[in-house]
């Protein structure tokens, strides 16, 4: 790459300088406005107020996130793999309501995408502690869903022989038009949120919807057992990794990390400190 690729793509693909955080932390200040500005919009008494300095505004942020995406295809070593990569893709979306809106009105709103951005918040801040949490919660998951499958599997038996009771106990009158309702009052029941929208008027009717809201408080505690469980066991397969000082900063790091998160001073230098650490 040419040198003005090189410091380009050094600003706007990287975290470890100072221009690099400088250029993030203003991109994510952008993304945060450009979403304010879409809330501003929904309210109808400050759009008429201010409708023109909020088009100002909207197209300033607009055209600021164009020559961001055109920037990073034109300082990306290979164009087409940043554009079909995740982070392009989401790029791209921030992007595309403005030509949609050249065209069309009332898209204005599709602007709210930009805040799947604020991803982007992991690599600024390089919370590389929340990873392996994250990390630890996946495996868990993993491990669980097996279990959660039949516990999900049972719980939509349960609601539909419930729902088709409840069906044939209360009727129409009530509220329960037919089976697929019913097993929704029983699925809003059994999970203890309770819209009220259709209740029970026979006594029948009221015995069995108290006997689905006791099941509703235990089968919550369910999958959270499941789960829990499964970490636990996890956390005994993969102990914490230690922190590591930064030989500048001495902050402490990841025992697996290259560069120091709060100077960005690489930590690891040689194959030796490689097999040691690892």
């Amino acid at each position: 790459m040419s040198p003005l690729k090189e410091t380009l793509h050094e600003v706007i693909f990287g975290t470890e300088t100072k221009a690099g955080q400088y250029f993030d932390v203003a991109l994510l200040v952008f993304i945060v406005l450009s979403v304010v500005l879409v809330l501003l919009e929904s309210m109808v008494e400050v759009y008429q107020s201010y409708r023109p300095a909020l088009l100002v505004l909207e197209w300033t942020f607009s055209a600021f996130f164009l020559m961001e995406y055109a920037l990073r295809i034109y300082c990306s070593p290979k164009p087409w793999r940043y554009v079909l990569s995740m982070w392009g893709v989401i790029d791209l979306l921030a992007v595309l309501p403005i030509f949609i809106l050249i065209f069309t009105s009332g898209l204005q709103y599709l602007f709210s995408i930009r805040l799947l951005r604020l991803m982007r918040v992991f690599r600024i801040l390089k919370l590389g502690q929340y990873f392996q949490a994250a990390d630890h919660l996946k495996r868990a998951m993993v491990a669980s869903s097996y279990k959660i499958t039949v516990f999900l599997l049972s719980v939509f038996t349960l609601v539909t022989i419930l729902g088709s009771l409840m069906y044939v106990v209360e009727g129409g009158k009530a509220g329960f038009d037919n089976i697929p309702t019913a097993i929704y009052w029983a699925i809003v029941t059994i999970t203890t949120v309770g819209y009220g929208d259709i209740v029970p008027q026979t006594v029948l009717g009221k015995m069995i919807a108290s006997l689905v809201m006791l099941l509703g408080y235990g089968i919550i505690a369910v999958p959270t057992g499941i789960i829990t469980a499964e970490m636990n066991r996890d956390e005994h397969r993969y102990p914490p990794q230690e922190a590591v000082p930064c030989p500048k900063c001495h902050h402490p790091n990841l025992r697996r990390a290259n560069f120091c998160m709060q100077c960005g001073t690489q930590i690891r230098q040689d194959a030796n400190q490689l097999q040691l650490f690892d």
